[in-house]
């Protein structure tokens, strides 16, 4: 399956200088963010969720033929199952969570919210990170720009607050499409906020999109 640059954005961008012990990829598809937080970490316990059977068949082979393979494990089960019975707090909770891309919008506008909402509900994933984090952990995220705010306001909600937040441009003249996010339980007066730009050309790469992803491809 394709390694889409929002997965490739999180795994390298997530915060890991707090030496998490265990951590927890929310929606792994096949495995790529927990995979570079191995590669990133000392983490004893990285698991990963997935509830799709073919990516979580990939990611189970994936995290296997690594270099990494004793620290990982991979659940084939949703959201609302695996906090059920939780029996582990994580020290990082990250998820790159589906939603539905705007680039396919249709005519039906109450349509597509729907599907976007469906894909998987912000406050299921904010709700599960509380429950789930440590007290001193760290929750990352990926997420459309335009969700930003509300997804701020959600976590809030839940005493979840922002440490760190870039939004990230494809090209010096595009609009901001994502929003990176890190959240911790402690409330900070002042936290960066950055933008980052990917390419100013065509597969011309910007330095700080090369020094943030170069230990992940094999070409950059």
């Amino acid at each position: 399956m394709k390694v889409g640059t929002d997965g490739v954005l999180l795994g390298a961008w997530t915060p890991v200088n707090h030496n998490p012990f265990s951590i927890l990829d929310i929606g792994t598809g096949t495995g790529v963010i927990a995979l570079m937080l191995a590669q990133r970490s000392n983490a004893q316990q990285i698991d990963a969720l997935e509830i799709d059977e073919d990516a979580y068949e990939q990611a189970t082979d994936n995290f296997e033929n690594s270099d990494w393979n004793d620290r990982l494990f991979c659940f084939h089960a949703g959201l609302d199952e695996f906090v059920e019975e939780p029996e582990d707090e994580y020290n990082l909770i990250v998820s790159n969570p589906p939603f539905y891309n705007e680039d396919y919008k249709s005519s039906n506008e109450q349509r597509d919210l729907a599907r976007f909402q469906d894909a998987m509900p912000f406050e299921d994933l904010v709700e599960a990170a509380d429950l789930l984090l440590s007290e001193n952990g760290i929750f990352s995220v990926i997420i459309p720009f335009k969700e930003e705010s509300t997804f701020l306001a959600l976590a809030k909600e839940y005493e979840l607050y922002p440490i760190k937040i870039t939004r990230v441009k494809g090209t010096p003249t595009s609009e901001i499409k994502r929003s990176l996010l890190a959240f911790s339980r402690k409330e900070i007066a002042s936290f960066p906020i950055d933008v980052l730009i990917i390419e100013t050309a065509r597969h011309i790469y910007t330095p700080e999109y090369i020094a943030l992803t170069t230990d992940f491809y094999l070409k950059m």
